[in-house]
């Protein structure tokens, strides 16, 4: 399928007709749990479910448990849950080692007479370098698309939660082309194997077919079965896209957004680490005179962030090496901070945490992803996203109200002395950071992170 045919010519992309009335914006944590319950328990014919992990925990428990339920009530089900095989067979970053959340699914499975099938994707050899992070859950018609995972904080089933985009789409073609990339692309291969199953192999004997599966998935697209001819080049469209590894197709697109832009640009990312393409075409319409809204998370916000009171672990210096990213761009910009060309926000609400992306561009274009705009998306994770082309702001209300619901948590940077720098930060960071920064692996870090 051609993407693109210049740096900012997006009149090639093969959207599938939308009627304005399936699409719906959900703008709470506990409104997204609810809503997936809802639909799992609705089910007719199919669920796939895609996520980076589904946790062993209350919330967790629940939507396995529902998925259960629903394939009692209706055994001719067809059911899939996919999820990173590396982040599935270990447990919790600084928790005791376990089997992971692997080991929980063949408990459950155990426990019931009707099978559900989990199944792991192993995207690269280690979890390090690149899992998967497709997102997208696919029930009947109904394509529901957050950037969550599934546990407690993601749906917020208890005091907290993560706050995150939630999209749903009702629309028959795009179901069956994601549902259809997951079985041609992702289910065929060798390298996946179920993890409800016992005797899951070593990652160490599947290291070939695993080389080979990500080698595959540079190539796979999503078919969305549209006669170009007959499309309404003028009409409310949605192109679901995907890509792995440098230059992927989702990657260009994301850049030639931002080249296309002509007045407005709004951005959500948890993390600020943009990689250097996206950073050059957000300095290029800043010189066109585009007008820039970034809505990042609160370095408190995040979810790596440990109180100073409490025990230090090195993955806590993350939130504080996003911080000095911030500062650095913001000094850098901060002529057009004053003149409001560039608008920072940084979202907090208490001690919940923030996991928005995606970007607004002009009044025509809004990208729904779990790409998180930073080099380790770019280069190593396999991304998905949807782009919904609104050329008659059919949505427009929609959009609105899903940009004020996430900005009534965020307060504007007017300056970039309002960030703390190094020297403000807790002794075991600031120490951290300098050695950090004194061997240039800040930099790995940020790549890899």
């Amino acid at each position: 399928m051609r993407l693109f045919k210049s740096a900012s010519d997006l009149t090639h992309l093969n959207g599938i007709p939308l009627q304005a009335d399936d699409v719906y914006t959900l703008h709470t944590a506990a409104d997204y749990r609810s809503t997936l319950l809802t639909r799992i328990a609705r089910a007719k014919h199919r669920i796939y479910l895609c996520s980076l992990y589904l946790q062993n925990d209350e919330a967790g428990a629940e939507i396995l448990q529902a998925l259960y339920d629903a394939k009692k009530a209706r055994p001719e089900l067809d059911i899939a849950v996919l999820v990173d095989w590396h982040r599935a067979q270990r447990g919790l970053i600084g928790a005791a080692k376990s089997g992971g959340n692997a080991a929980w699914y063949q408990e459950i499975s155990k426990a019931h007479a009707y099978t559900v099938p989990l199944y792991g994707i192993p995207v690269q050899t280690r979890e390090l370098f690149g899992v998967l992070h497709l997102k997208g859950f696919v029930i009947d018609d109904e394509v529901i698309y957050s950037g969550a995972s599934l546990n407690n904080v993601y749906l917020h089933k208890q005091d907290k939660y993560r706050h995150d985009r939630y999209l749903l789409i009702h629309n028959k073609v795009l179901a069956n082309s994601m549902v259809q990339f997951i079985r041609e692309h992702l289910l065929s291969s060798a390298a996946v194997h179920r993890l409800d199953m016992p005797e899951i192999p070593a990652t160490r004997s599947i290291r070939r077919e695993i080389k080979q599966f990500r080698s595959k998935l540079k190539s796979a697209r999503y078919d969305c079965n549209v006669v170009e001819q007959e499309h309404d080049r003028h009409g409310l469209s949605v192109t679901p896209l995907v890509g792995v590894g440098k230059n992927n197709p989702l990657n260009k697109v994301i850049c030639q957004l931002l080249a296309a832009s002509k007045t407005q640009i709004t951005i959500c990312t948890p993390y600020f680490n943009f990689p250097l393409a996206v950073t050059r075409e957000i300095n290029r319409a800043l010189k066109r005179g585009v007008r820039i809204c970034i809505i990042v998370g609160d370095k408190t916000a995040n979810d790596f962030f440990i109180p100073p009171e409490e025990p230090f672990k090195v993955i806590a210096a993350l939130p504080y090496l996003y911080e000095v990213n911030l500062r650095r761009f913001a000094k850098s910009h901060q002529a057009e901070i004053t003149s409001q060309q560039l608008q920072l926000r940084l979202w907090k609400d208490d001690d919940n945490t923030y996991h928005l992306k995606g970007m607004w561009i002009d009044q025509d274009y809004a990208l729904m992803t779990g790409n998180n705009l930073n080099p380790r998306a770019f280069r190593l994770d396999l991304e998905n996203a949807l782009l919904i082309h609104d050329p008659q702001h059919q949505l427009q209300q929609q959009r609105q109200d899903e940009l004020s619901s996430i900005m009534e948590k965020t307060t504007v940077i007017s300056h970039y002395r309002e960030l703390e720098k190094n020297t403000d930060y807790p002794d075991p960071v600031r120490k951290l950071l300098g050695r950090l920064s004194g061997t240039r692996l800040d930099r790995l870090a940020y790549r890899v992170l």
